[in-house]
This record gives C-alpha cells, sequence and structure tokens, in this order.
C-alpha cells in the first residue's frame, strides 16, 4: 500500500514524495518517530513531510491533539489518536493533551450529517474529569523535555471577545476556502443544515493551534483524517500571523475489513473507562477482531515488534485464534493493566474452553424482590448490556442466540426466577462469547 502526503494546500495528494508502508528499515528521508509511524500504519497526510522530519531529527517536538468533552470517557475509536502520542512520547517528543472545555461548546461538525446536542458547563466539566482517566495508562506525565502535558483551551477561548477575535483572526480566513473544506462540503452536499455556531468551529481549533504554538511552542497539530481541513487551517493562522512554520499530520479512518466504524460493537461504543466497559468485555473486543484485521490491529494498538506482527499475522486457523488472544492482552494490558488483562484471559479460557461459569465474569446485580416476582428475561438482556434494546434482545432469544445457564432461551416472555439461581447465581449469555452472571442483592 502506498502512502501519499499532502502539501499546505493542496487538495490532492503530493506525487513528489511517497512513503511506503514497509516492515523494513525506514528511509533516510524520515526521522525514526515517522518511520515507525508509517510502518504501523498511523500517517494518512502531512503538510510538509520533509520539513517535519528534519525538525523531529533536530530534537524534542511539541505535538498536540485536542479531544473534545462530548462523553466522560473515550472510546476505542480515539484510540488511535492515543497510540500516537504514545508513539511520539516513545520517540522523545513532547505529546501535548489539549481537552476542549472551550470548543465542546459548538461542537465539531467534521464527520456529522446533524449538530451536536449542546452541553452544559457542568456537564462539561464532569466529562472532562472522566476522559483524563484514559490517558494515564498511555503516558507519562510531567515536567520533563518529553512528558506529557494537558490543557484546557476553554483557559484562552472563555475570555475571547467576539469583536476582538474577527478582527484579530478574521481577516486571515476566505469563507470561499471554508466551504471547500470536508467538515462543511460535505454537510452542505448532503443538505443538511450547518449553523453559524458550528461554522466557527474551524476558526476556534486554528486558534487552538496558534495558541499552543504561543505558549508550550507546538510545532505540530495531529487528528483524524476528518481533521484535514482544521489543521491545514490552523497552519496557515500560525503561518499569517507569527510568520512561523508549524506542521499537520492525520491518521486514516479506521475501519474493520468489513467495512464497521472502529470503536463500535453490536452493544454499542467499546468504553475506555473500566466503569463505563469491564476490562473482560474490552478483551473481549479484541478476541473477536476479525481475521483480515489482526495484523494491522497489531501494529496500531500494540507495541510488538514489526517482525513479530508478521509472524502473528501469517498464522491460519486455530493459531490465528492464538494471535488474537495475544493481541487482546497486549492491548487489554496497557490499559487496565497486565493483572486485569491475564484475568481477563483467563475467565474468557474457563467460560469457553471448559464450558464453566467462571466467578470473574462481568456480574449484573438484581434485586431479591424482583426475582421473587419474576424478571423477563429479554429485560435483562438489555439491562446488562447483552443486548442493546429490549427489542433488540427479544430478537436475540427469536434467533436462538440468548442462553440461559448454557440451555437456550426459546420463550421471549420467559421469566428469570430464584429457581434459575441455585448458586448464587445464574449464567446469561448472548452468543458463544458474551456471557453475564446474575447475582441477586
Amino acid at each position: 500500500m502506498v502512502l501519499f502526503f499532502r502539501k499546505e494546500h493542496s487538495s490532492l495528494p503530493c506525487p513528489a514524495l511517497r512513503l511506503p508502508r514497509s516492515r523494513g528499515k525506514a528511509s533516510g528521508l524520515m526521522s525514526p518517530f515517522l518511520a515507525e509511524a508509517t510502518a504501523r500504519g498511523f500517517l494518512h497526510q502531512c503538510t510538509d513531510p520533509e520539513a517535519l522530519s528534519a525538525a523531529l531529527s533536530l530534537g524534542p517536538v511539541s505535538a498536540y491533539i485536542g479531544f473534545d468533552a462530548t462523553a466522560d470517557s473515550l472510546h476505542v475509536g480515539n484510540l488511535t489518536s492515543i497510540m500516537l502520542l504514545r508513539l511520539l512520547q516513545r520517540h522523545g517528543h513532547r505529546p501535548v493533551v489539549l481537552m476542549g472545555g472551550g470548543t465542546t461548546r459548538i461542537g465539531d461538525p467534521s464527520g456529522r450529517d446533524e449538530s451536536r446536542q449542546l452541553l452544559t458547563d457542568d456537564i462539561i466539566a464532569a466529562n472532562i474529569a472522566g476522559i483524563r482517566r484514559a490517558f494515564t495508562p498511555y503516558l507519562r506525565f510531567g515536567d520533563g523535555a518529553s512528558d506529557a502535558v494537558m490543557v484546557n483551551n476553554a483557559d484562552w477561548l472563555d475570555g475571547l471577545g467576539y469583536i476582538a477575535l474577527l478582527r484579530e483572526v478574521g481577516p486571515h480566513f476566505s469563507v470561499n476556502r471554508m466551504l471547500t473544506m470536508d467538515s462543511v462540503r460535505l454537510r452542505l452536499e448532503r443538505e443538511q443544515p450547518l449553523t453559524f455556531l458550528e461554522f466557527n468551529y474551524m476558526i476556534l481549533q486554528s486558534y487552538d493551534f496558534r495558541e499552543l504554538h504561543r505558549r508550550l511552542g507546538v510545532a505540530l497539530q495531529m487528528g483524524g483524517s476528518d481533521q484535514w481541513g482544521n489543521i491545514v487551517s490552523g497552519v496557515d493562522l500560525v503561518r499569517r500571523t507569527d510568520a512561523a512554520q508549524v506542521f499537520g499530520l492525520t491518521t486514516p479512518l479506521i475501519t474493520t475489513s468489513s467495512g464497521a466504524k472502529m470503536g463500535k460493537s453490536a452493544k454499542g461504543a467499546v468504553w475506555l473507562n473500566a466503569d463505563r466497559l469491564s476490562p473482560y468485555d474490552y478483551w473481549q473486543f479484541w478476541r473477536n477482531t476479525e481475521d483480515a484485521d489482526v495484523g494491522r490491529f497489531l501494529r496500531l494498538f500494540t507495541e510488538f515488534p514489526l517482525d513479530d506482527i508478521a509472524r502473528l499475522e501469517a498464522l491460519q486457523g486455530a493459531e490465528l485464534n492464538e494471535a488474537k488472544k495475544t493481541l487482546a492482552t497486549a492491548a487489554t494490558t496497557l490499559l487496565h493493566g497486565a493483572a486485569a488483562a491475564t484475568e481477563a484471559a483467563e475467565t474468557a479460557r474457563k467460560t469457553f474452553e471448559q464450558g464453566a461459569a467462571a466467578e470473574t465474569l462481568p456480574t449484573h446485580h438484581v434485586p431479591a424482590a424482583d426475582l421473587a416476582a419474576g424478571i423477563p428475561v429479554f429485560r435483562l438482556l438489555a439491562e446488562s448490556g447483552l443486548a442493546a434494546s429490549n427489542g433488540d434482545a427479544r430478537r436475540l432469544i427469536r434467533g436462538g442466540g440468548a442462553r440461559l445457564n448454557d440451555t437456550p432461551i426459546t420463550d421471549e416472555s420467559y421469566l428469570l426466577t430464584a429457581a434459575d439461581v441455585p448458586n448464587g447465581w445464574a449464567k446469561l449469555s448472548a452468543g458463544k462469547k458474551q456471557h453475564r452472571l446474575i447475582r441477586p442483592i
């Protein structure tokens, strides 16, 4: 596969420089960080790869990625960006995590056909507190040259005066050009409304880049491919107002081989915080990776050497299942620690290979009084997270995919009672790989 880098103001791939996604030695044109990022599949577009590589080779470079606080946890769809920051730090550079306390008030229109729900300040603050927890397993924070820092763009955006911003920044943005950016153009082409509030998002993200450049010496903004227009606009603003060269690069949109969006499962988002998704379910998400994705996900979401990954992805049949377990354990170790990953793997082994209801399976508690009266099993499937809704649970039962204590459930109206929990728990299953222990309290 050939990787194309884009020049700062181009909307088409630049043919002058092609960096292959090689598993061998890197080209001399690339810094070690860019070389490994390319080999692992992180890089999609870059404003000026030769100049960026030169800057990265001279010493520590500060680079940032922004995260808006739209939920109280990040999910696997954000993991590509987090792993890229981790890789940057491993190569001696400084990651800057920008929390969007200010921009969350507007909502990023990139990749969406409708406006985001406007959140209150209290909800945004609570979401930021939850999101912070996702970074500590991956990044080393501190005061050293390559130690990560976390900042909040509300610190400078909240104090901006509207007229002052228009006069100082507005002249550097062409509406004609803004209309060509994907975040705006695609919404308009689909005849979906784009509010004036959202239209300002590109300007504020560009302002963030300039502010981080001035405050922290940040020279590189990274993000998903849907952020390309916003990133290029920030590069251009810094050039125009500060006469400085800064850089932007993007990661590709990560989808599964079947075309599903990364970070989504049949039950919804695959959250990073343990209070939103258990380590066991996180392990299971990676264990269920499609065959064709094993090598790609090992390169992106683990730190195994590339030669080892090439050997693992070449496995076939039952041996490939062992590679999936390796991926699951490595990814879970990075986020939740070795003990939690080992426990999840052992729980899976007992549950699937021995057919036992392991005590460490995720547990869903029910009131004993409800159990005495009888609880609709379809409701338990939904409430425990084994199904997305009551309707989805009923369809699961009709399709023969629901089991109670390893026995297929054939009656949609079946009531779970105390008779089903003789050992103090009942094992509820959706398919062969998703299980919950139902315990009365």
